[in-house]
C-alpha cells in the first residue's frame, strides 16, 4: 500500500518533471583498448542520451567596495531526475529552447526523492 507520503512525493515528482523542457545527453572519457593497435586511449563515450531536464539559471551580483562596477556571476543549475548518476568530470550537453550548449558539473549534486540539482559550469576541455 502506498503511504500518503509517498503519493505525495509521487506527485510532487511528476510535477517537477513536467517542467522539464531540455533534453541532456551525458559523455564520459572512457579507457578503450584499440585489439589492433593493443593501445589504450581515452575516447568520449555517451553513457545518458535523451535525458529530460531544465535549466534554470541565477544572477548574483556582488557588493564591490571600490565604487566600480559590482561583479555580475550566473550560476547554471541543472535539474534532472535523480534516478541518474553523473560522474564528475562528465561533458554535460543540454538543448534547451532550441540551444545546445556544453558543461560540466562543479559541485557535488544535490539529490533529493523528487529531483536532483547540479551547480553547472561551462564546459572549456576534458581534465
Amino acid at each position: 500500500m502506498v503511504s500518503a507520503y509517498q503519493a505525495a512525493q509521487a506527485a510532487a515528482r511528476k510535477a517537477i518533471e513536467e517542467a522539464y523542457s531540455g533534453m541532456a545527453t551525458v559523455t564520459e572519457r572512457k579507457k578503450i583498448r584499440d585489439e589492433r593497435t593493443k593501445i589504450t586511449k581515452e575516447v568520449p563515450v555517451i553513457v545518458l542520451e535523451d535525458q529530460p531536464c531544465k535549466l534554470s539559471y541565477e544572477t548574483l551580483q556582488a557588493a564591490s567596495d571600490s565604487g566600480l562596477v559590482s561583479a555580475v556571476t550566473q550560476v547554471t543549475k541543472l535539474f534532472i531526475s535523480p534516478d541518474v548518476s553523473i560522474r564528475e568530470g562528465s561533458k554535460i550537453t543540454v538543448v534547451q529552447n532550441g540551444v545546445t550548449d556544453d558543461y560540466a558539473f562543479s559541485g557535488i549534486p544535490a539529490v533529493f526523492p523528487t529531483h536532483q540539482e547540479i551547480v553547472l559550469k561551462p564546459f572549456e576541455r576534458w581534465a
